[in-house]
C-alpha cells in the first residue's frame, strides 16, 4: 500500500467516525490500535520462531507463570492469546469493547520491569478515550470493529519506503488542523526536512562506534528515526544508537515511544520522558532511586520546537543552560529551546534546529543571545528553507546548525528558499534540493546567489544581524536581450559561449552546426537542431561512452541487492551505490565536470546534484 492508497483508506474511515469523535482525536485511536496490532504480531512471530504450533499458541495465557516470564524477558511484555489483535478479528459478532478494555489493562500488568520506561501506560490515551466512541457499549463495539477492519489492511512489516506511523500522523494532522485549532507545523516535521537534517548530522557522526541522539520536542519521533537510519550507514553492528526523547503532551509522548519501537529499535536503547523540556531539564542519568542525577550529553540533537512559544522566565537567569548566553524573552522561547539543546551537546557533537526567521534579527534579549552564540563560535551554518513546507502554516523557516567547538570561525549561510516543487497546496523539498543543501554544508561551499561563508568581522559590522538578505543576493537576474539579434537575425556568440561546458563535452559540434554571419553572430546550418545534434557522430560517441560505463550496472545491482539481500542494509547500500554511479560517471564529460564545478565554487549549472 503506497502513501496515496493509505491516505484514501484512512480518510474514508475518518469520515465515517466524524459523528462519534472530534476529528483531531481520531488519530489517537487509529495509532493506538496500529501499535497494539504490531505488538501482537511481534509476539506471534516470536512464538513461531520458538517452534510453537498454532494449537500451542491458542493455549497461551497467564496461568503458566514460567512461560509468561520467559516471554516478558524475551520481548518485554506478554499478551495472552485471547487478547491478541488477530483474535479480536476472528471473534466476529462476538467481539465486544470489553475485550479491548481487558486486554489493555492486562498489558500494563504484564510488562517486564526492564521495559517499563518504554511500555508503561503507553495505551493510556487509547484506553481512556474508548468511551468517546459511542454512548453505549454496543455503539463503542461497532466503532472499534470498523477501526479494526481498517487497521488490518495497513502495512507494518517495515518494508515500506516511508514511516507508516509518522505518515498517518502527518496526514491526519494536516487534514484536521482547522478542527484542532493548532498549527500543524508545531507537531510534525515533514519527512523531507527530517531527511535533510539527518544527512547533515549523519555526515558529522561518521567514524563513531556508538552514538546518542536526542530530540527534546519529539512529537511523532520521526526526526530521531531518520537520524538513526542515516547514522546507521556508518556504524558497524546492532544497537549502537541510543535514542533520547522528551515530549510535553502525553498522547504525543506515547506516539514517540510507539514509533521508535515499531521501527525495530530495542527498548534498551530507548530513553524517553513525558515532561516540559524548558521547566524540567532532561536528560539526566539516574543510577537508582537514591543516587544523584548526572548530566547526559549527546552526540547529536535534532528538533523542531513550537515556534515563538510563551514560557516562564522566572529563575532562569541562573539556570546552567542559559547562564552563559542569556534568557530568552517570556513571549518567545525559541532561543530557550536552542540553548537547552546546546547545553546537552557533547564537545564534538552537532545539533540542528528548525526555527522562524525572526531569531536571526530580533533584538533585545534575543539579540544578546545571538551575539554570544556568534562570539563563542557556536553557529556553524544557517539554511533558509522554502516557505509553506510545513502543514497548516506558510511561515518561512530556517535550520540552524550548531556545535560546541568548531574549527571554522565563519558562518555558512545558505538560501535554499527557491529549491522546491509544488505539492498540492504546499511546497516540498525534492531529493535534488536536499542533496544540494547537504553537499553545500558538507563542503562549506560558496555558490553565488545560493551560499556564502561570512566572517565574524562582517557580522559585527552588521550588529550581529544574521538576516539572510544581508549576505546573499539570491534575486534572479533579469534576462538579457540582444537587440541586434532581434532586429537583424543571427545567434550571438556570447550566448553560445555560456554553453561551453557542453561544447567541451562534444568537441567539434559547435563548429559543425553553425556558420558565421559576422564576428559576433552566427546562424544554424540546420532546421531541426535536436535532430542534427542527435545524429552527429560526436553525440553517438558520447552516448556510447555513457552506455559502456553502465553496461554491467544491472548485474552490479543484482549482485548487491538481490543475491545478497539477506545481509544488505538499505541505508548503507544507498551510499555504496551512489559512489559507484559517480565512479562510472568520472569518464563522462559535462556530467562529472558539472558536479566538480559545484564543489569548487564554480557557478555554472550549480543546481545539478547527485539525484
Amino acid at each position: 500500500m503506497n502513501k496515496q492508497q493509505l491516505a484514501a483508506t484512512i480518510w474514508e474511515s475518518a469520515n465515517q467516525m466524524r459523528s462519534k469523535i472530534e476529528a483531531n482525536e481520531y488519530k489517537d485511536f487509529i495509532l493506538g490500535f496500529i501499535f497494539y496490532k504490531y505488538l501482537s504480531e511481534k509476539e506471534l512471530h516470536f512464538f513461531e520462531g520458538q517452534g510453537m504450533s498454532q494449537e500451542d499458541i491458542t493455549h497461551m495465557d497467564e496461568s503458566d507463570a514460567k512461560f509468561v516470564n520467559y516471554t516478558k524477558d524475551a520481548i518485554g511484555y506478554f499478551i495472552s492469546y485471547e487478547n491478541l489483535f488477530s483474535t479480536w478479528l476472528t471473534k466476529g459478532n462476538d467481539f465486544d469493547v470489553s475485550d479491548v478494555r481487558k486486554a489493555l489493562s492486562a498489558f500494563d500488568r504484564l510488562i517486564s520491569p526492564t521495559h517499563k520506561k518504554v511500555f508503561e501506560k503507553i495505551f493510556n490515551t487509547l484506553q481512556t478515550g474508548l468511551s468517546k466512541l459511542g454512548e453505549s457499549a454496543a455503539a463503542q463495539t461497532k466503532s472499534i470493529s470498523g477501526l479494526l477492519q481498517l487497521i488490518k489492511k495497513i502495512p507494518m512489516d517495515g518494508k515500506q519506503d516511508y514511516d507508516v506511523l509518522g505518515f498517518i500522523y502527518e496526514y491526519l494532522i494536516s487534514m484536521f488542523a482547522a478542527n484542532a485549532g493548532k498549527k500543524a507545523g508545531e507537531f510534525y516535521t515533514p519527512h523531507e526536512v527530517s531527511v535533510l537534517m539527518s544527512e547533515i548530522v549523519a555526515d558529522h557522526l561518521k567514524g563513531r562506534s556508538e552514538i546518542r541522539i536526542y530530540d527534546p520536542t519529539s512529537g511523532s519521533g520521526s526526526l530521531l528515526i531518520n537520524i538513526g537510519a542515516a547514522a546507521s550507514k556508518y556504524i558497524t553492528g546492532e544497537n549502537k544508537i541510543n535514542y533520547y526523547a522528551q515530549e510535553l503532551k502525553e498522547n504525543t509522548y506515547n506516539l514517540t515511544r510507539m514509533n521508535l519501537v515499531m521501527r525495530g529499535i530495542e527498548p534498551g536503547n530507548i530513553y524517553v520522558r513525558n515532561g516540559d523540556t524548558l521547566e524540567e531539564d532532561w536528560p539526566f542519568f539516574e543510577e537508582n532511586e537514591t543516587e544523584k542525577y548526572q548530566l547526559v550529553r549527546v552526540d547529536a540533537v535534532v528538533s523542531n520546537p513550537p515556534y515563538s512559544q510563551k514560557w516562564d522566565t522566572k529563575g532562569k537567569k541562573f539556570d546552567p543552560r542559559f547562564s552563559d548566553y542569556g534568557v530568552a524573552p517570556k513571549g518567545k522561547a525559541d532561543y530557550a529551546f536552542l540553548l537547552h539543546e546546546l547545553y546537552h551537546l557533547e564537545d564534538d557533537g552537532i545539533m540542528t534546529i528548525v526555527l522562524p526567521h525572526g531569531v536571526l534579527f530580533r533584538g533585545n534579549e534575543e539579540g544578546e543571545i545571538r551575539k554570544n552564540l556568534i562570539e563563542k563560535n557556536n553557529i556553524d551554518a544557517i539554511i533558509g528553507l522554502p516557505a509553506n513546507i510545513f502543514f497548516g502554516t506558510n511561515i518561512a523557516t530556517i535550520i540552524i546548525v550548531l556545535k560546541r567547538h568548531r574549527e571554522n570561525n565563519d558562518i555558512l549561510i545558505i538560501d535554499a528558499s527557491k529549491g522546491f516543487e509544488k505539492s498540492g497546496k504546499s511546497n516540498t523539498l525534492r531529493a535534488s534540493d536536499i542533496k544540494r543543501i547537504a553537499d553545500t554544508v558538507r563542503g562549506r561551499l560558496k555558490i553565488p546567489g545560493y551560499s556564502v561563508r561570512v566572517d565574524k568581522e562582517t557580522i559585527r559590522r552588521n550588529e550581529y544581524n544574521l538576516n539572510l538578505l544581508h549576505y546573499i543576493d539570491s534575486f534572479t537576474p533579469q534576462e538579457k536581450w540582444d537587440i541586434h539579434s532581434i532586429m537583424f537575425g543571427g545567434i550571438p556568440n556570447s550566448e553560445l559561449d555560456e554553453l561551453m561546458l557542453y561544447w567541451d563535452a562534444l568537441p567539434g559540434l559547435r563548429e559543425a552546426m553553425v556558420k558565421p554571419l559576422s564576428s559576433d553572430y552566427v546562424e544554424f546550418v540546420c532546421e531541426d537542431i535536436k535532430e542534427y545534434v542527435v545524429a552527429h557522430p560526436v553525440t553517438a560517441a558520447y552516448c556510447s561512452a555513457y552506455n559502456m560505463a553502465f553496461a554491467d550496472f544491472r548485474g552490479y545491482l543484482v549482485g548487491r541487492l538481490i543475491e545478497r539481500y539477506k545481509e544488505a542494509s538499505p541505508t548503507k547500500e544507498e551510499e555504496i551505490i551512489t559512489d559507484d554511479i559517480f565512479s562510472r560517471l568520472a569518464v563522462i564529460k559535462a556530467i562529472v565536470d558539472d558536479v566538480a564545478d559545484c564543489r569548487t565554487d564554480v557557478p555554472a549549472l550549480a543546481g545539478m546534484q547527485r539525484h
